[in-house]
């Protein structure tokens, strides 16, 4: 009985930090709800970037009142500030993709895409880390992902390739291998600083050794 009540009473102890949690999980349902455009095609309204920013914009003022109440804990209050602090920040590029049809509202087919990406890797190499991979490739195995997503894309992709004249393929490998090479640079200052720094070092002494400019 004793330990019953130990156990009871640390319920109760929490009970007020659970209320809150459940408080702020529905209020985040309602922002998706919103933001979805569910809630406008539940009334019958036309989704739009107007329609979505001038419900959303109502709920947050109702969120700002809430704030005024004092029967609203101090966790709960902390997060909601939280909350309208973000919002404020991230409104005016917040609601944007509701005019334009090919424009996705959230990254998750992007995220898949990527994700798509590195199980291809692992699978090949074996290896967890994809760093070596975009190094050496570039943005061709993105490329290379897309295609073979598309209608009979790993079938005829070899047809494909043959239609690309000789031209044009170098044209295009040489600005591959440019922003590969930036891409490189970028990586080798991050990471491998003093390497770096030091090869350019050893450049331009073997620069300045063949033309003569510095004694």
């Amino acid at each position: 009985m004793n330990r019953l009540k130990e156990l009871i009473g640390r319920r109760e102890r929490w009970r007020e930090e659970l209320t809150s949690v459940r408080h702020m999980h529905t209020r985040v349902l309602a922002a998706e709800q919103i933001l979805s455009g569910d809630r406008l095609r539940a009334s019958g309204l036309l989704v739009s970037n107007t329609t979505v920013g001038q419900c959303f914009n109502d709920w947050c003022a109702t969120l700002r009142q809430q704030l005024t109440d004092a029967s609203v804990r101090e966790t709960e209050r902390r997060c909601l500030e939280h909350f309208l602090h973000v919002t404020d920040n991230m409104r005016p590029q917040l609601i944007q993709c509701y005019d334009l049809p090919s424009l996705p509202r959230t990254n998750n087919d992007m995220e898949g895409f990527i994700r798509a990406i590195k199980t291809r890797y692992r699978r090949i190499s074996g290896r967890k880390n994809w760093n070596r991979y975009l190094l050496r490739y570039g943005r061709r195995v993105a490329y290379y992902e897309a295609w073979v997503r598309l209608p009979q894309g790993a079938r005829d992709s070899d047809a494909r390739v043959r239609q690309v004249s000789h031209d044009r393929w170098r044209t295009v490998r040489a600005e591959q291998r440019r922003c590969q090479e930036e891409q490189l640079k970028q990586y080798r200052v991050r990471h491998r600083r003093a390497q770096f720094l030091a090869g350019l070092e050893a450049r331009w002494a073997e620069a300045t050794q063949r033309t003569g400019l510095l004694p």
